[in-house]
């Protein structure tokens, strides 16, 4: 009989995260647990200083609910502001493209409702790992050897994350010592406390535009996810700000008989007009699950593929949780706010700085969000959960997992593994891992088609769970991560 299983990108997180279920927490408990890991060891990918997204399947609950953690934009943050700083977009690093991290309030509300230990004993085993060290993986080798000419601008992450080789340990002190005042005071610490001043002090002295009363206003939101039948199971998204309806949009386009690429550009196109904080602007869900639904306009170059983690997790009580945890780009913003040990996100970056856009810099404000988790139910119970990294691209490829399972009826680790592809920002170019059926054929028949290597990050790290009963539960972790399933019986 199992008792629970998660699978995540880096197998020290997925057994961190079956050690919490071995000792009576639940998926939730696990999921937190894992993730706290997931800042320590892909720091490239994932921060306490980034945002989190969820969605969860309650234990004798009839319907999932979703958590959007995404932090706003400081109230200080307008397209004057930024113009007059000698910007004619948003930056791509660096202090203006901070926002409020929206991870630690995130943590807080899923135990608070769901979870079966406190934030102690979630985030312990993290907190000991930073203390300690790790083992650098060939991932993040190669991620900080690529990111080195930029970070060395920046000495308060450089000195944290110089180029190491795979194999080397890393220790990161502070940020063990922030995970346990997490641990030890709770949320109120790290958004109010002297983590907070930190936190201020890093993005004053750079000229940026969160402020101490914009980290003390902060708070998660619950929200019922957007459901739409799919053949024989009904798909869970989050609504905006995140990009859950253009994932749906992609998966309704394709069943209606759309090739690939008008399918992406088409969901793209409703992106960007509608896509949004609904604080701001209420996007028309209908016109994404209209695929006929036509919309001509530029889509616009979107931030490239971004740096995040994802991972799933449930327990024989019922519970199943579909998360998902970014920093937005590689290593953030590249701040780390002094004793903190923590990357601030640059997820500001995908603001506009053009007043006619829905998703323009404004005060307070959650940017169009690419984190997307994502869940399936059949017969009325939870059936599988299962997501992707991926910035941009991430409805692309998540939509090719959801297609594996039911379309195809592939196992998990079959459908996280199979071969991805994706259309670029210019919306003509179709990259294709070279080991993709015909893939070969595609290129010498469109010049529109670039070759990839096989098993490519760009496609992203997707892991999914099946369940399709009390003693039928698989999972698969994508060979394209340092990821692993762990099987609790």
């Amino acid at each position: 009989m199992t008792k629970g299983l998660i699978a995540t990108p880096h197998h020290t997180a997925s057994e961190v995260g079956a050690q919490i279920l071995r000792d009576g927490g639940n998926a939730i408990d696990a999921a937190i647990a894992a993730d706290a890991v997931l800042c320590v060891v892909y720091p490239h990918m994932t921060s306490v200083g980034g945002d989190l997204m969820a969605i969860v399947w309650g234990a004798g609950e009839t319907s999932p609910v979703g958590l959007i953690g995404a932090g706003r934009s400081g109230e200080l943050a307008t397209i004057d502001a930024v113009r007059s700083r000698g910007f004619d977009e948003m930056p791509a690093r660096g202090a203006l493209s901070v926002t409020v991290p929206g991870t630690v309030e995130a943590w807080g509300r899923l135990l608070e409702r769901f979870g079966s230990v406190g934030l102690g004993a979630a985030l312990e085993p993290a907190a000991a790992l930073a203390r300690e060290g790790y083992i650098i993986s060939p991932d993040l080798s190669e991620h900080l050897m690529r990111a080195a000419d930029w970070l060395v601008r920046e000495q308060s992450a450089f000195a944290l994350y110089p180029p190491m080789e795979a194999g080397m340990l890393l220790r990161n002190a502070d940020l063990g010592t922030t995970l346990g005042d997490i641990a030890r005071n709770g949320i109120n610490g790290f958004y109010r406390g002297e983590v907070a001043a930190a936190i201020v002090a890093a993005i004053k002295q750079r000229e940026g535009l969160v402020t101490s009363q914009d980290l003390a206003m902060h708070r998660s939101q619950w929200v019922e996810p957007i459901a739409f039948p799919y053949r024989d199971v009904v798909v869970y998204q989050l609504p905006p700000p995140t990009v859950g309806l253009t994932a749906a949009s992609i998966a309704v386009r394709l069943e209606a008989g759309q090739d690939f690429r008008t399918a992406r550009n088409a969901s793209y196109a409703l992106r960007d007009r509608y896509i949004t904080d609904p604080d701001f602007a209420i996007a028309p869900t209908d016109a994404f699950l209209d695929p006929h639904r036509d919309l001509a306009g530029r889509v616009d170059a979107t931030p490239r593929a971004g740096d995040t983690i994802y991972l799933c997790a449930a327990d024989e009580q019922g519970n199943v949780v579909s998360l998902i945890q970014s920093v937005a780009y590689d290593f953030g913003s590249g701040i780390v706010a002094e004793g903190t040990g923590m990357l601030l996100q640059n997820r500001g970056a995908y603001f506009k700085l053009d007043p006619a856009h829905v998703n323009r810099l404004e005060p307070r404000k959650r940017t169009m969000h690419t984190l997307i988790p994502a869940m399936a139910a059949r017969d009325g119970r939870p059936w599988a959960a299962f997501g992707t990294m991926g910035g941009e691209r991430q409805p692309q490829l998540q939509v090719q997992v959801l297609r594996n399972l039911v379309n195809e009826g592939l196992e998990p680790a079959e459908a996280v593994a199979r071969p991805r592809m994706a259309i670029l920002v210019d919306g003509q170019t179709l990259a294709v891992e070279a080991d993709y059926p015909g893939a070969a054929q595609m290129a010498r028949a469109d010049r529109r088609v670039k070759l990839m290597p096989p098993k490519h990050h760009s496609f992203g790290h997707a892991h999914a769970i099946v369940i399709d009963g009390p003693s039928q539960w698989r999972a698969g972790a994508d060979p394209r991560s340092d990821g692993a399933v762990e099987y609790v019986t």
